[in-house]
Formats: structure tokens, sequence, C-alpha cells
């Protein structure tokens, strides 16, 4: 026995040692596998021979592996589209991976082999009704991407079947695949808008997003089936999912501005329409969102649906966006560009949060750089400003270059900070870098400019004395100065403001440190830069016209027009032939006759005398006009162009507010008639032949909260005080009867009602023995007992008559 017993035990070891071997070596299988579906995007051609006869095996694994090689070989962008015929035969197959990349293998060659891919129809339309949604759903999505227009007809009765499928997957699948048959054929409109109008209705938070998309790709315009699903949208946001709540949040935002009354600010405050404050408050709580889209979708409808008191409310979530990667980043500080240059005071007390990183990208550095020449005032100058030093520094030139360009827009915003700009600027000069140099003398230009737009180029010598020691400085280093735009604009300001009545070694009306630039220029003049040549052809011109009678200088000036007038650039000499036609009243020797040029006496046309060409020369040069803010003033947030710098054909247009709006009862629905409440109860009255309802709260929801009193009368906390209480008050008795009923008819009952509640007291004092104290104790119980079973009869103790049904009703109803 022990014997057989042991061999027994013997046998059952072996195999259970057989089944684990197995069982471990079939994991081990998959477990290779997995970790080889790396080597399907590595395999090469040799590998794929095999293909075909996986395909036609009888092994799923086999067929598994062989959809997996073609889906790698799709990838990388090899044309299998020979094995079509072997691929359409697994579409029906039981395994739900192999039908997958079938199904994914169908839509990539549909539309090369249209008609093996129609052989696969019935089996979708097949598909449509398993009992998996997931089956019918991916059904409905290969049937909606082939791109065959003969299935149209199939694709729209497809459409409109899983419209109604009970599952909110197939339903959101179904309104995915609505854009698809439109672009297929768009002769299916009336159709799709049908449909899309039912789905409209859909309650599922799932599905509602991806019908809104289908809105926006089929009929955009049809505003007005939004009507009476307006307030039940709004109410489905926070459920919706992450990117439709983004597609939702648009339409809802087109609809506002298309239908609904612009917010009014006066005196008394905002006035803003009740549907307005709805969306706001129901898209409010996705501020919060972990979706960054979905904040700045957010952002996008309190700043253009709102009133201004709300725009402080996307503040803080933007804020939060900017520490969530550098991509987010990126878009965020372009949101936050656009809505500081219409309000900088929501984001100024923020400053610090665009302050420059070494680790940022260029393109944040820029937009960071022009957020803080947007928030500077006259509180924050300081910091900003020695920010903006600080970055002079950047190993970018770009960066410098806009560095030092923001710290003179910056002491324009704030004329407090100008001499301090001026000095920061000066001091620039004096480095080696000749980026950080010739930037900083194009700045000090504009600073001049602007410091010296009211003083007339010949009034120069009235000329702030910071600004001309400026210029002299320049002009003392012009050897050192070697940037082409640099250097031409430090001749520009010398001969623009060169005019001077002081007495020094320069000739007379000119100051000391003109007539020299124009030596150390005329030296280098054929070696100079197109823009430096034609500045100093100028500078010739107007340091004739302020002195023609010095011969040195009108020597240095013929020189100069002498080989302007054979330069290669034909700017140049056009410049030089105008300034001398234009000099010639002015008695210069600039032109003489051996110059080959007709003399003065034989000129025709107009001549024009020495005040006259000053003018011309001089006025009208130092106005500075500023265009920055101007091409970003039709940028709106959400649009490709606030990212890309520039508008593009797919930007959204926000329509123009509707003033007055359409008719808020057009947006009234069933969905918005209020539920009533719980507590309370439902009787109706029926002595007259006629139904009074009447609604009695109960009040007291609390076992502590006893008798509560309205208008005189105490309400009962329970059922039982309730059917006890003394319902024949004036109050009752009113609402018992109808308005036909006489006064006199209403006495008699209030009599026979006394009388009855007399008899009825007087028989129960008969019918008690002992009379003690426990049993009057109990009466309140005996009461309710007898009132719940003259219920059925419509008799309650207190006397008045109630429907049979009521009391069943009301307990149902609770």
């Amino acid at each position: 026995m022990s014997v057989d017993y042991l061999n027994t035990i013997t046998e059952n070891a072996s195999r259970l040692g057989m089944r684990i071997q197995e069982s471990l070596s079939e994991h081990t299988r998959e477990m290779n596998l997995a970790r080889s579906n790396v080597s399907y995007l590595e395999a090469d051609d040799s590998k794929g021979r095999n293909i075909r006869k996986q395909l036609d095996s009888s092994s799923d694994r086999e067929k598994l592996d062989a959809m997996k090689r073609l889906i790698a070989l799709i990838s990388k962008g090899r044309n299998v589209s020979e094995y079509f015929a072997q691929v359409v035969k697994n579409v029906a197959s039981q395994n739900l991976e192999i039908r997958k990349l079938v199904y994914i293998y169908v839509l990539r060659y549909a539309e090369q082999e249209p008609d093996l891919a129609l052989l696969s129809i019935n089996t979708f339309q097949k598909d449509l009704n398993d009992s998996n949604p997931f089956i019918r759903a991916m059904a409905l999505r290969v049937l909606s991407g082939i791109r065959v227009p003969m299935v149209g007809n199939i694709v729209v009765l497809a459409i409109k079947k899983c419209a109604a499928d009970f599952s909110p997957y197939v339903r959101k699948v179904a309104a995915l695949a609505i854009p698809k048959c439109y672009q297929l054929d768009d002769s299916h409109l009336p159709s799709l808008i049908e449909t899309i109008t039912k789905m409209l209705n859909d309650t599922s938070p799932l599905s509602i997003g991806s019908v809104a998309v289908a809105f926006e790709a089929v009929c955009p315009t049809r505003l007005d089936l939004i009507h009476q699903r307006y307030r039940r949208l709004c109410k489905l946001l926070v459920e919706v999912d992450e990117w439709g709540q983004i597609d939702l949040l648009n339409l809802l935002l087109r609809y506002a501005r298309t239908m609904l009354p612009r917010p009014i600010i006066n005196s008394d405050g905002e006035e803003v329409d009740h549907d307005i404050e709805l969306l706001l408050s129901s898209a409010e709580p996705l501020l919060q969102s972990r979706n960054p889209a979905v904040v700045l979708a957010v952002v996008r409808v309190f700043w253009y649906a709102g009133p201004p008191s709300v725009h402080v409310k996307v503040v803080r979530p933007l804020l939060r966006l900017l520490h969530i990667s550098k991509e987010v980043e990126r878009v965020t500080l372009s949101y936050i560009l656009v809505l500081a240059r219409i309000n900088a005071s929501l984001f100024s007390p923020h400053y610090v949060h665009f302050f420059m990183l070494s680790d940022d990208s260029r393109q944040a550095k820029a937009e960071k750089i022009q957020l803080l020449v947007c928030l500077v005032n006259f509180e924050n100058h300081q910091p900003i400003f020695r920010e903006l030093i600080e970055y002079t520094e950047d190993p970018n030139d770009q960066v410098v270059a806009d560095c030092i360009a923001a710290i003179g827009k910056c002491a324009k915003m704030v004329p407090e900070s100008m001499q301090t700009c001026l000095a920061a600027l000066t001091e620039m000069i004096k480095n080696n870098h000749d980026v950080v140099v010739s930037n900083a003398i194009l700045v000090l230009k504009y600073l001049v400019q602007t410091q010296l737009s009211q003083i007339s180029g010949a009034n120069a010598v009235n000329a702030p004395q910071s600004s001309l020691s400026i210029i002299s400085n320049l002009a003392r280093k012009i050897d050192d100065i070697r940037h082409p735009q640099a250097r031409a604009c430090v001749v520009w300001l010398v001969g623009q403001h060169c005019a001077s009545d002081q007495v020094s070694r320069a000739p007379a009306g000119i100051a000391e440190w003109a007539p020299d630039v124009l030596r150390k220029t005329a030296k280098t003049f054929p070696k100079e830069d197109v823009l430096v040549k034609l500045q100093i052809i100028t500078l010739a011109a107007k340091l004739s016209v302020l002195n023609p009678a010095e011969q040195t200088l009108g020597l240095i000036a013929r020189y100069i027009f002498s080989l302007a007038r054979y330069d290669l650039n034909y700017d140049v000499r056009d410049r030089a032939r105008v300034l001398s036609s234009l000099l010639t009243g002015v008695g210069s020797p600039v032109l003489t006759p051996d110059d080959g040029i007709t003399p003065f006496e034989e000129r025709g046309g107009v001549v024009l005398r020495s005040e006259q060409v000053k003018v011309v020369l001089f006025n009208g040069k130092t106005n500075v006009t500023d265009d920055e803010h101007a091409e970003h003033s039709n940028m709106i947030v959400g649009a490709l162009g606030v990212i890309v710098g520039k508008t593009t054909l797919s930007d959204t247009i926000l329509p123009d507010w509707h003033e007055e709006g359409v008719e808020s009862t057009l947006r009234d629905s069933p969905d918005d008639t209020p539920v009533p409440h719980a507590s309370n109860v439902l009787s109706v009255s029926s002595s007259t032949g006629s139904a009074t309802t009447v609604l009695h709260p109960i009040r007291g929801n609390s076992p502590s909260a006893g008798l509560a009193t309205t208008n005189g009368r105490k309400w009962a906390s329970n059922l039982d005080d309730f059917f006890k209480e003394d319902v024949g008050s004036d109050n009752e008795a009113s609402s018992e009867y109808d308005n036909d009923d006489s006064d006199e008819e209403y006495e008699d009952h209030i009599e026979g009602e006394e009388e009855d509640e007399e008899d009825e007291h007087d028989q129960q004092e008969g019918q008690s023995d002992e009379g003690n104290d426990e049993e009057e104790g109990n009466d309140d119980d005996r009461n309710s007992e007898e009132n719940l079973k003259n219920n059925e009869t419509g008799v309650v103790k207190s006397g008045k008559a109630y429907s049979p049904f009521v009391l069943n009703d009301w307990i149902s109803f609770q």
C-alpha cells in the first residue's frame, strides 16, 4: 500500500514539474517576443520573404508576427501593398491584436486597392453589430477611413447607426467619423447635420467633445443648433475629456460672441448676461487642469467673453504653465505677451517670473525681453534695468542686441530713467565686443532722436548739452566704430546736429567735431559700406550749406562728390547727383565748371536759396516712429500666428460681439426646469370635485430641529406631527375650497368640523377606563396608526379628507 502511494506521489510530482516547465517556457517565449518587438524595425528584406506564408498560416501567432513585420515596413516607408489580398483574408480574425493590425493596414492601402478594400466592407458591416463596443468602434473607424467615394452611403448609414449606440465610446467614434465622411463626399451634408443635431443632445461627457469637433468641421455657421443646448453644454464642460474641452470651449466662445450681448461697463458697475456668467463659472474650474492646452483655451474664453474684472483670474494659471516644460513655456510666453500688450498692469507685479535663465531657448529669451519692456513702469524699472544690463553678456549676439534695444525702449517708457540709460549706453561704447558697441550706438541714436524730437535741425544749438556731449564723444570715436550700421548712425547724428553758434577753431556756425568726422570718412570713402557712403555724402552737403564760404570744407566736399559720381552703387551716384543739384544756388565751391556740369547761369528750373536748402536737409528728420505695437495689434490669443510671429491661413477668426444678442428664451429648454425639493409634500383636495395641489413643507430636517414657526403657524418636524396638527386653520381651509365656494358654505363646513372634533373627543374619553398618564402619553402614536389605517378610505384623524393615493405618492416621492 505504501509503495503504490509513493508511486502515485512520484507520478503526480513529475506531471506537475512538466506543467511548470511548459508554463515557464511559454512565458519566456512571450517575454522574448515582447523584447524583440524592436527587432521588427531592424529586420532586413530576407526576413520578410516568409510573410505571405505566415499570413496564410492557421496559427494566430504566425499571423500576428507577419502583421507586425508589415506594419514595421510601413513605418519605414516601404510599399507592402502586394500583400493586400492575404491581409484582407484575416479581417475577420478572432484575435483582437491581429484585427487591429489588419485595420491599420487596410486604412493605409484602401485608396490604392479600392476593389480589394470593398471586399472587406461586408465584414466591417457585420462588426457594427458585434457585442464588443471596441469592435464596433474599430469597424466604423475603418469604414470612415477608407477613401473610396462609392462607400459614402454605407458610411452615412453606419454613422447614423453608431450615433444611437448605447456605448458612449462608439458614439464618440461616430462623431469623429462625420468630418471624414464630409470630406469624402459633401453631398451628404444634410444627413450629417441631422446626425450632429441629434448627437448634440447626448448627455455623455465622453462623446460630446467629439460632437463639437464634428460641428466645427461640418457646419460651423449653424450656431442656431446650439440655442437650446447651450446651458447644458456649459454644465458638461467639467466632465468632458481634456481635448474635447478645448473644442467645446472654442465653440461656446464663438456662440457667446455671436448670440449673447456684450458685457456693459458703466458707472454703476458691470452688466453681464447670465448666460455669459454661466459660461465663465463653468469654465473657471478648468483653469486648474493638468492639460496646458485646456488652460489656454479657458484663458481665451475669459479674455474675449468676460468683463475686465475677470481677467485677473487668468494670471496665476498662466504663470503656473511657465514651469511645466520648455515647450509649454514657449507657447505660454507668446500668449502672455499678447495679453501684456493690451493690459500690462495684470502682469507687472509678477515681472520676476520673466527673468531670463541660462538654459532658456533663443525664442524664449527674446519673448522674455519683450515682456520686460511691456511691464516696465516707475516702480519696477530699476531691477528690470539691472537685469537687461546683465543680459548684455549673453553669448548669443542676437540676445545682446535685443537687450540693448530693450534698454532704450524702457528709457523712453520711463522718462525718469533717461539719464541712467544714457550713462549705461555710454559705458557700453567702451566695450571690446563689436556687437555691444554697435547696438549701443544704435540705441543712443534712437534716444537722442527722442530727446531732441522737438528741436529743428538748424536750431540744434538749443539742444540739451548732455545729448550734444554724447554726439561729440561718438564723433571722436568714429575710427573705433567698425559696424556699418553703427558707423552710419554716428555720421547721421554728426550731420544732423552739427550746427553751432559757439566760437571755436571750426568754421563759423559748425561744431568743432563735425569737420573732423568729414575728413576721416573722406579718407576711407571707397572702402565704406553703402549705408555709410550715403550718410557721408549727406554730411558733406550739410556742412557746405552751413558755411559755403569755407574753402577747406568745399574741397573735401568736392572730393567726396567726385568719388560718389563714379561709385559702383547706383544709390550712391543718385544721392550725389541730387545733392549737388540742390546746392547749386548756395554758392558753394562744390560745383565748378571744370566738373563737367552745366554752369549755374545756364541752368534751368527752380534754384533754392540757402535757407530753403537748410529746411530740406535738416527739418523733419528727427521724428521717431515705432510701429512695433501696430504690427502685433491684430494678434489673437489662440491663433498660430502668435507663435510663429506672423498671420497664417489657419488662424481662427474671432467674431465681433453682437451688441444686443438674440432672445434669451431661445436658450430655454426642458432641462432648465427646476426639480421640486424633496421636502415638499404633495396633497390633493377634491372636496368640490376639482383637484387643488397644495405643497406642505416639512420643517426641521433633524430630530433636534423641533417645531419651526412661519407666519404664526407651527410646522411639524415629522410625519406623525404633520397629520396630528390642526389643519382647520384659515389658510388650509381656503386652500381646500375653490374660488366659487360661498362664505356661508365655508362657515357651515367649519362648524361641522368643530362638532365632529368634539364628538370624537368625548368618544375617546368614554373609551378610556384607566385614564393614567401612560396612555395619555401614547395618544400621538395611536393617532398616527389610525391615520395610516384610514388612509385607504381617505379619512384622517383630524377630520380633513385626503385622497387615498396622497400618502403613497408622498412616500414614493421621498
